[in-house]
């Protein structure tokens, strides 16, 4: 079985998409079972809209007709609408179609309604979670026998992390700074938790204004810090390092950052919202808009940050046999051999 990739979000500043490519293609070469053939375009830039739909259009199945694969796997959430071959997508979620309203209208038509359209002509479907499978088959149209749910895995670099939190506590949120994934409200939380700083890395949407002023109206600009885009070197560092992971997220298709915390063994925070209870089991518990509810969580963490510490490192060994890559990827060929089979 000979099988393309869409591996064009794994360059430059790849966010969880491009964790989820990379990841995949190293763990199915290293079963060994399905070759694998990842398509990219070293010119391009995947993240100027244009250029993306020149890519998902005409580019990606042109790449796919010169490399004579049975599948192509469409792993980024986009398809083109003609391929040269039997077509596996991976819808990561809908949020073009549910809370991305603060995106320009014609993003929000290729990346939502347009998608959909060309999700129903696809062999097989991949959803990252139940949630996300609910989500798709909400927007009609689509043959619930076709979606099945394989959970991504996390980058087997996090496993090997060893915990070494600062003793000045901080707490790191990882996402791309956009509405939905709602850093304002653990922002605003900081007014009651003196001490506390937040860091933020991912890269930056207007919401990152929002999030300022939030900031500045809470007293606590001086605590909080937004790198943007980190190296793989820095990041891991900071989940040494850092005192806990906060998701407050009002939608995650997924939820990298809460997976990834588990897997470091980083004392987690999470909102209990959409995916992130699949993810994160009982560390779900938060109402994500909820200021008052994220101030008293982060006292009783710091109250208790040897206990927490306990905690997380408990949970991290189940953690990481269920986000392990080598699962996920089993999965995913599996999907492969009932695309091409029929069935």
């Amino acid at each position: 079985m000979r099988v393309a990739i869409d591996a064009q979000l794994v360059r430059g500043t790849a966010t969880g998409i491009g964790e989820y490519v990379r990841g995949l293609l190293d763990a199915l070469r290293a079963a060994g079972d399905v070759e694998v053939v990842a398509l990219q375009s070293a010119a391009l830039d995947p993240w100027r809209f244009d250029r993306r739909v020149v890519w998902d259009q005409v580019l990606l199945p042109a790449a796919a007709a010169r490399a004579r694969v049975d599948l192509l796997h469409c792993a980024a959430g986009t398809m083109p609408v003609w391929s040269p071959a039997p077509v596996v997508a991976t819808v990561h979620d809908v949020a073009f179609l549910r809370v991305q309203g603060h995106v320009r209208a014609y993003a929000r038509a290729y990346f939502g309604a347009y998608q959909l359209a060309r999700y129903r002509s696809a062999r097989r479907i991949i959803v990252d979670s139940r949630f996300s499978r609910d989500e798709l088959l909400g927007c009609g149209g689509i043959d619930p026998a076709r979606v099945e749910i394989a959970y991504p895995g996390v980058s087997a670099d996090l496993f090997a992390i060893r915990r070494a939190p600062a003793e000045q506590p901080f707490a790191l949120a990882v996402g791309t700074v956009e509405p939905r994934k709602n850093l304002a409200t653990v922002i605003a939380a900081l007014r009651a938790v003196p001490g506390l700083r937040l860091v933020s890395t991912g890269p930056f949407t207007p919401y990152r204004e929002e999030c300022l002023r939030v900031a500045r109206e809470a007293g606590v600009a001086d605590r909080v810090e937004f790198r943007g885009y980190v190296s793989r070197a820095e990041l891991f560092e900071l989940y040494a390092r850092a005192t806990c992971a906060v998701v407050p997220s009002s939608y995650e298709g997924f939820g990298y950052g809460a997976a990834q915390a588990l897997c470091a063994g980083l004392p987690l925070l999470c909102a209990d919202s959409s995916s992130l209870p699949e993810v994160a089991g009982d560390a779900a518990a938060l109402p994500p808009g909820d200021a008052g509810a994220w101030s008293s969580a982060l006292l009783t963490l710091l109250g208790a940050r040897e206990a927490a510490e306990s905690a997380a490192a408990a949970l991290r060994p189940a953690a990481i046999e269920r986000f392990a890559w080598r699962t996920a990827a089993a999965r995913i060929a599996a999907v492969y051999a009932r695309a091409l089979d029929g069935v």
